[in-house]
């Protein structure tokens, strides 16, 4: 820990734990109840003080999921996109005609939701039918626009930018690589992917103006935005990184801040949906969490066996799930 550990304050006694039994691939709130998306078949639904529901949604693995507040929307390689809201009630939203793995996920505003199955992204709109794009490479990441229905497609050498109900042709951001995942910003004036190689890469949407963010020891596999999006908060180093994004030119020509150095790598990252507090999940279990203006730490998590996969807040910022490869799961109420 960067700070001395018996020094740090812990807020680890008001851990619910969940027993998982099984991977965590996500955890998302929808109100105050915790839906931990397991990486075979089930999402469990945990709320209150003992209330626990394991809901069989798949035939085999999970391998991507959404939440729009509303309901939870998963993607498994049985082909099927599934919606599962907060009683536990489940629907069948898509299955692929040929049967191959639902990918990537993403829930938009208005029950927009989009899927992707090899170069293929699917969208949906309202009660509308679904529509298609293909795509030059496999889809490997999916955003919807802050506002609108616009769908961020990531690939190889770039993003496309499509409305799904618009006769307007995409538009094709491009920068050479293989892009992952991908983040507009809250303004909708900033689109960010993260790389194969230890980097993020940016653009500014209205003008194309590109942005590269490096130095990292690993690949970023965990982003999200501050409360206001003035920073994105990022793992893929010993230490959170914190890129500014206050200005209209992003960080660009500027460092990135860095709190919370640790031995290990950081795996996770959830920023609170009020203040400027992140959350940040570690390789060895650990969570911290970090205070934007000081750089205080409060530790909510000791480590433990396998890395921490999964870390979300709730809408009120007051419940703090999070779950791990090894099955590990918890719920830690800061009200």
């Amino acid at each position: 820990m960067s700070t001395d550990a018996a020094n740090t304050p812990s807020v680890v006694e008001r851990t619910r734990t969940v027993a998982a039994d099984a991977p965590v691939v996500a955890v998302h709130f929808l109100d105050r109840t915790a839906a931990f998306v397991l990486g075979e078949e089930a999402v469990l639904l945990v709320s209150g003080a003992s209330d626990e529901k394991r809901v069989a949604i798949h035939g085999g693995g999970i391998l991507s999921a959404a939440c729009d507040g509303v309901r939870v929307v998963t993607g498994g390689d049985d082909g099927k996109v599934c919606s599962t809201d907060a009683k536990g009630e489940s629907r069948v939203v898509a299955t692929d005609a040929k049967r191959r793995w639902i990918d990537q996920v993403a829930a938009g505003a208005d029950g927009a939701v989009a899927w992707s199955a090899g170069k293929t992204a699917f969208a949906q709109v309202g009660s509308s039918e679904p529509r298609s794009l293909d795509v030059p490479s496999t889809v490997s990441g999916l955003a919807f626009a802050p506002k609108g229905v616009r769908l961020a497609i990531s690939h190889y050498n770039g993003v496309t930018l499509w409305f799904p109900n618009a006769q307007a042709a995409p538009e094709v951001l491009e920068w050479k690589g293989s892009h992952h995942e991908v983040t507009f910003s809250p303004n909708g004036q900033f689109l960010v992917t993260s790389m194969q190689e230890p980097a993020l890469h940016g653009w500014r949407v209205a003008d194309r103006k590109h942005m590269r963010m490096s130095g990292y020891s690993a690949r970023v596999r965990s982003f999200d935005w501050t409360a206001g999006g003035k920073w994105l908060a990022t793992s893929g180093s010993e230490q959170l990184v914190m890129w500014p994004f206050q200005s209209k030119d992003g960080p660009m020509g500027k460092q990135p801040r860095m709190y919370a150095a640790f031995a290990v790598r950081a795996t996770r990252i959830a920023c609170h949906p009020k203040q400027e507090i992140v959350a940040v999940g570690y390789a060895d279990g650990t969570i911290l969490m970090v205070r934007i203006d000081d750089g205080a730490e409060i530790l909510g998590k000791h480590p433990s066996n396998g890395p921490v996969t999964a870390l979300n807040w709730d809408a009120t910022g007051s419940l703090l799930g999070f779950g791990t490869e090894a099955g590990e799961a918890g719920v830690i109420d800061l009200g």
